[in-house]
């Protein structure tokens, strides 16, 4: 009987770029993602300590937090899609073939990346809207608020190209060790 090689070809140069920028994106925005919500709870803690410990009655604090909170969340999105951490369909694909997983891998990202373009282009509408619209307890314009649903849908778009790409050319037993949360288990 034939033996027949199963060690994965390296990569496509350009390719190896892409997962590289996804794997930096990554790593950024978890960072970025942590660090707003470190800024989140010293904020709440803030209203907390100037509502009841400093009779302070400073209302901006809720609202702030509310902001931060909505970037933090949505940015969380595009590093579920790169670590594939979103909702799956495990037991669809435990019943069938590598063969077809690979192809409704490749159907299910083609309609998340066309939900993410399609956020992406409303919520540039909706931020440059938002540029007219005023919080009241600030007087600071919407467009900040607004502007992290075109931002995180753009992002999850770009990674989700990046992670069908890299799926589709190096099947899953090849792609998802390359991740930088999975180390060897």
């Amino acid at each position: 009987m034939p033996t027949t090689n199963t060690t994965p070809r390296p990569p496509h140069p350009l390719l190896e770029r892409l997962i590289a920028l996804g794997k930096l994106l990554d790593s950024i925005i978890i960072k970025l993602c942590a660090a707003l919500a470190g800024v989140m709870v010293l904020i709440v803690w803030f209203g907390i300590l100037s509502r009841y410990g400093l009779q302070l009655g400073v209302g901006w604090t809720e609202v702030l937090a509310r902001y931060v909170m909505i970037w933090a969340a949505l940015l969380a999105i595009p590093v579920g899609v790169f670590r594939r951490e979103h909702i799956g369909f495990v037991m669809l694909f435990s019943l069938i073939s590598p063969a077809k997983q690979r192809l409704l891998r490749l159907l299910l990202d083609l309609i998340g990346l066309g939900f993410f373009l399609f956020l992406a282009w409303y919520g540039i509408g909706m931020a440059a809207q938002g540029a007219t619209q005023f919080a009241t307890i600030f007087g600071m314009t919407m467009l900040v608020p607004f502007a992290s649903v075109p931002v995180s849908a753009g992002l999850a778009a770009l990674q989700t190209l990046i992670v069908m790409l890299r799926d589709f050319f190096h099947p899953p037993e090849v792609g998802l060790h390359e991740l930088p949360m999975e180390e060897a288990k």
